[in-house]
Order: structure tokens, then C-alpha cells, then sequence
């Protein structure tokens, strides 16, 4: 090692050490609520953020000056995709571990008084209305996952065919999902209460329990099976044209090639459709809150009677939090949302790669 890389290497790992200790300090600092001031004369200035931010620099440029050769590039990548990784560490990591730890305390949004371990896991479990939205929200996940799939599949197949307008189809099934799920929810909240009661003389879907339920899953079949749809067609494009026509002159029917070829050969499709199904109806919740706000009754359920009939978990967490001011329990309900995910998740992602296997 010459002198000169081994004074880069000396420069590298001192920009790194001082860089992460200047991190870690300026994040305990906010932590503790605590503040880090410079005398001006004139004034003090709170340099928290200043030195959060010397710190990253410091270490960016640590990173960068490594003199390693073979890991050179992977390096300059990793600090392009430093920025990204740093938001989805601040918003999402930090956060979950933060939440993890508010869920065993008393947090009222504000401060944290006492440490109540598992209690807020325990009140949870003992509020009707919320076993009841977890059971919604299993019911709701399981017909859209099969509903939505079965139809963007349906409309998949449609728009690959030798059929005119094939764009005009595909950018029409798929323009709901443009729409932002508040707006969709309060249009199709005005389509059920005002317009389908006066030209069908009867009563709104949204009067009741069930039927209101069921307009969710109508609206959300609605807005999401044109984006599932574009991803099965990508897969659908993907069976070589080779393989079909050798099939058809081998005699086999157009639903021998769906069943036997088609459906097959886009497996991986099918489980990535299946996942996103999935997880985006667990977290359903701005339609949700925009065409019933969770409102229904159910006269008896654990011997009480419920209000909340159409309220989903998502919407449950939230509810606890905003408009009961029950943040530590609402912390509590979204820890079990995020392990009830976790491990749907991935009992079907290991499922669908096993069919994948067979298939």
C-alpha cells in the first residue's frame, strides 16, 4: 500500500467515525428532547440540525474516499441510493420502532408518563368493535383478492386479443385508478346514496351493514383491477407466440393454451398480482373513510352491539387515535396490523412460489 492510500485510508475511516458519532449524537439529542446551543452574543442557536447534517456529509464522503477499487462502483451506487434509503429509514424504520416501544407506555401523543407493558394489548382484545373490524377486514381481503385477480385477468385476456381500440380499452379500465381514494370514495358515496336510489326507487346500499360492505368491495374491484389488469398483461405478453401456435397445430383448444400454457408460464405474475392484492386491501382505508366513515350497526356481536359495522382495522387504528385520543392503544392495534401482515404476507408469497415450483 503506498503512502498516499494509506493516508485516503486513514482520512476515509476518520470522516466515517466522526461522521456517524455526529449522527447518533444529533438524533439522541432529539430523542431526549434535549438542545445543543453556540453563544452568538446576541443570541443562542439551536445546532442540532446542523450538526445531523455535517454528520451524513461527513460520512457520504468517508464512504466515497474508501480506497477499495473492486468495491468502488457498488460504492457510488450506495451513495445514490443513499437519499432513498435515508427517507425510507427516517419514515418508516425509525417510526416502526418508535411505535413499537409507544405501545407498552401510556403515550398520549405528547409525552410518555408510565411504562403499562402488555395492558393496551389486552384492552384491545377486549373491545367488541375491534375483533369485529378484524373480521371485516378478512372478509374484505378475501373476496377482493379473489374478485379483483379474477377480473384483471379476465380484462387482461381481453385487451391482448386481436380486437381495435386495444388502447383506448386498456387506458379506460385502468383511468379509476388515477383517482385519488377519497375522491372515488365520496363519488361513489353521492352514486349510491342520490343517483342508483332515484333511478331504482329504493333504498341506499349504504343504509346497511352488509350491502354497505358489499359497495366497498364494489368500489375497490373498480379502482384497482385496471392496474392488476396492466400487470397480467405484461405477463400474458410474455408467452411466446412459438409456444401457442405450436400447441394449436398439436390440436389443443383455446382452453387447453389458457390452462395448460398461458396460465402456467405467468405464475410469477400471478403471485406478484396476488401480493399486491393482498396487502393493498389490508390497508384499505380511504374509501373506507369516505363512503361510510365505518358506520354500521350489528345488534349483536360479543354481546354488545356494534356501531362501527363497516369500520376496517385500518380505519380502526386511525379512529383510535384521532378522534379518541388513544394513541398508545392505537400504537398497540398497529403493531398486530403490521405482524397480521407480516405474516399473511408471507405465508402467501411462500405458497404461490411453491405452486410456481409444481406449476
Amino acid at each position: 500500500m503506498t503512502a498516499f492510500s494509506a493516508k485516503r485510508k486513514i482520512s476515509s475511516f476518520a470522516m466515517l467515525a466522526v461522521g456517524i458519532v455526529c449522527i447518533i449524537f444529533s438524533l439522541a439529542l432529539d430523542c431526549m428532547g434535549l438542545k445543543f446551543f453556540i453563544d452568538l452574543g446576541n443570541g443562542n442557536l439551536d445546532i442540532r440540525g446542523g450538526i445531523l447534517i455535517v454528520g451524513i456529509l461527513l460520512t457520504i464522503a468517508g464512504i466515497y474516499l474508501f480506497p477499495t477499487l473492486k468495491y468502488h462502483r457498488a460504492i457510488v451506487y450506495g451513495l445514490f441510493l443513499f437519499p432513498l434509503l435515508a427517507t425510507f429509514l427516517v419514515t418508516v424504520i425509525i417510526p416502526l420502532f418508535f411505535g413499537i416501544g409507544y405501545s407498552f407506555t401510556d403515550w398520549d401523543g405528547i409525552r410518555v408518563r408510565n411504562v403499562v407493558g402488555f395492558e393496551n394489548y389486552l384492552r384491545m382484545f377486549r373491545q367488541p368493535g375491534f375483533i369485529w373490524s378484524i373480521l371485516v377486514t378478512f372478509l374484505f381481503v378475501f373476496f377482493n383478492v379473489i374478485l379483483v385477480n379474477l377480473i384483471g385477468f379476465l380484462l387482461a385476456l381481453l385487451c391482448t386479443t386481436k380486437i381495435k381500440a386495444l388502447g383506448f380499452f386498456r387506458a379506460s379500465y385502468f383511468l379509476p385508478n388515477l383517482i385519488g381514494g377519497i375522491v372515488l370514495g365520496y363519488i361513489w358515496k353521492f352514486i349510491f346514496s342520490s343517483v342508483l336510489t332515484n333511478l331504482l326507487a329504493t333504498k341506499s346500499m349504504l343504509s346497511e351493514t352488509p350491502t354497505a360492505l358489499a359497495a366497498i368491495v364494489i368500489v375497490y374491484i373498480w379502482q384497482y383491477g385496471g392496474y392488476i389488469m396492466l400487470i397480467y398483461i405484461t405477463g400474458l405478453t410474455g408467452v411466446q407466440a412459438d409456444t401457442l401456435e405450436a400447441a394449436s397445430i398439436d390440436g389443443a383448444s383455446p382452453c387447453q393454451l389458457l390452462t395448460k400454457i398461458k396460465i402456467p408460464m405467468i405464475a410469477p405474475t400471478i403471485t406478484i398480482c396476488t401480493f399486491l392484492t393482498l396487502t393493498s386491501a389490508f390497508k384499505q382505508f380511504d374509501v373506507n373513510l369516505a363512503m361510510t366513515n365505518g358506520a354500521g350497526s350489528v345488534s349483536d356481536f360479543m354481546g354488545s352491539y356494534i356501531t362501527n359495522g363497516t369500520e376496517m382495522l385500518a380505519l380502526n387504528i386511525y379512529s383510535t387515535a384521532i378522534s379518541q385520543n388513544q394513541y398508545a392503544l392505537s400504537q398497540a392495534k398497529a403493531v398486530l396490523f403490521f405482524i397480521i401482515l407480516a405474516v399473511v404476507s408471507i405465508i402467501q408469497v411462500r405458497t404461490s412460489n411453491k405452486k410456481e415450483v409444481t406449476l
